[in-house]
């Protein structure tokens, strides 16, 4: 008598989510002409028809996506009591993407390969590897297979408080618009420190659409989120105190409310043989900063460059290099023990190096030299502090 075979997968991938993520490597792949063949499925929970978000980021190279960029700027400046200063980005630039921008983009591109592409609304329920791939399962029972997973879901933490540390970066902002020239619509107020630090690190941000219209953002590194009204209480100072709008001088036009976890907590990359995890799901959120979406395409395009050559993902999904990640977890503690001595770091960092050596080192592209450099540049006491509670195997806690 014959064994029977297993069905072969029905897709090639199938990709767990329409965000930042799920949908980036979707893009990456339709643009992979060695793929064009490939079968793949995108279940996302619900259509994307709204401006639920957006993405600041930075780069001295062209990418993807900078068509959609809202806003570049060549100029950022930072702010603290003891050191301002404006800033010439010479090769880089800063861009903002708006999120339904980029939904619709990408679902346009998606919808011109209906060949390689299928997209089907749904939640996903269960999503475990096979010996042939993975068998994915949404909440209303649909079924599907696939060679391989790219799960971009949320990760589920079970906290782990006297292992690793858990920050976020939470923010309320206000679209605004001016009856009068108020912003330099070339400079991007990046990290404005001046204000009451409430043993937390806070700052202003600001992105200049315009002379009349700018995005004017509260920003906190901490571990709990605040009230509503607090957030908006200081963006009303601001605008009293720093700009010198009254009331009646502004209106606000959009709202933008987020919460972005910066944590140490292991993320793993692989969730089995056939499983790859995406976005936040695998540490993608920079744990030091909250920005995110570049380091997203570098995951994009790393993997699709490994499935176009071998026809599998790679061994190191990301690529990571494990002095940076010491490096943020330095940082989370410090903020953790005493988090209103991160002004003093990023002031140091700023006003000790060029910004285009702080932003490789951001982009964790810098060399073992410009590490030094950059550590050389920052008081050590705090990180010291921070490296014996590494050592000891448990985070600081404020005293």
């Amino acid at each position: 008598m014959s064994q029977l075979l297993p069905a072969a997968p029905a897709y090639d991938y199938v990709l767990v989510g329409g965000g930042a993520a799920g949908l980036s490597l979707a893009y990456h792949l339709a643009q992979e002409p060695r793929l064009a063949a490939r079968r793949v499925l995108l279940i996302e929970p619900e259509a994307k028809d709204q401006n639920d978000r957006t993405w600041s980021f930075w780069a001295d190279e062209p990418t993807l996506f900078d068509a959609l960029a809202v806003g570049e700027w060549s100029k950022i400046a930072f702010r603290s009591p003891g050191f301002e200063h404006v800033f010439d980005l010479g090769d880089y630039r800063y861009r903002t993407i708006r999120g339904l921008d980029f939904y619709q983009f990408v679902h346009q591109a998606l919808a011109a390969r209906p060949a390689q592409f299928t997209v089907v609304r749904g939640r996903v329920a269960a999503l475990e590897n096979t010996p042939a791939g993975v068998r994915v399962r949404t909440e209303a029972g649909e079924e599907f297979t696939a060679r391989y997973a790219f799960d971009s879901r949320p990760p589920a933490i079970e906290p782990r408080p006297a292992k690793h540390r858990y920050q976020l970066q939470h923010f309320v902002g206000w679209e605004i618009e001016t009856d009068h020239d108020v912003f330099d619509p070339a400079v991007v107020e990046f990290m404005d420190f001046r204000g009451p630090q409430y043993h937390e690190a806070r700052f202003m941000y600001v992105l200049p659409f315009g002379p009349r219209r700018a995005l004017v953002e509260y920003t906190l590194f901490s571990g709990q989120p605040l009230a509503k009204a607090e957030y908006e209480a200081h963006i009303l100072d601001y605008l009293q105190d720093n700009l010198k709008l009254t009331a009646a001088q502004y209106r606000v036009t959009a709202e933008e409310v987020g919460a972005i976890p910066m944590t140490d907590h292991p993320l793993p990359t692989r969730a089995g043989a056939h499983i790859v995890n995406l976005g936040t799901r695998a540490g993608r959120a920079k744990p030091s900063t909250g920005y995110a979406f570049r380091r997203i395409q570098a995951q994009s395009a790393r993997l699709v460059a490994a499935l176009a050559a071998t026809g599998q993902p790679p061994a190191n999904a990301t690529g990571d290099r494990w002095q940076f990640r010491l490096f943020d977890t330095l940082l989370l503690d410090i903020m953790q023990r005493r988090g209103e001595t991160t002004r003093d770091i990023f002031a140091q960092l700023f006003e000790r190096n060029p910004v285009g050596r702080i932003f490789r080192f951001l982009d964790e592209k810098t060399s073992w030299a410009d590490n030094l450099r950059v550590m050389n540049s920052v008081a050590p006491g705090p990180f010291m502090r921070s490296i014996g509670q590494v050592l000891r195997g448990r985070p600081g806690r404020r005293a």
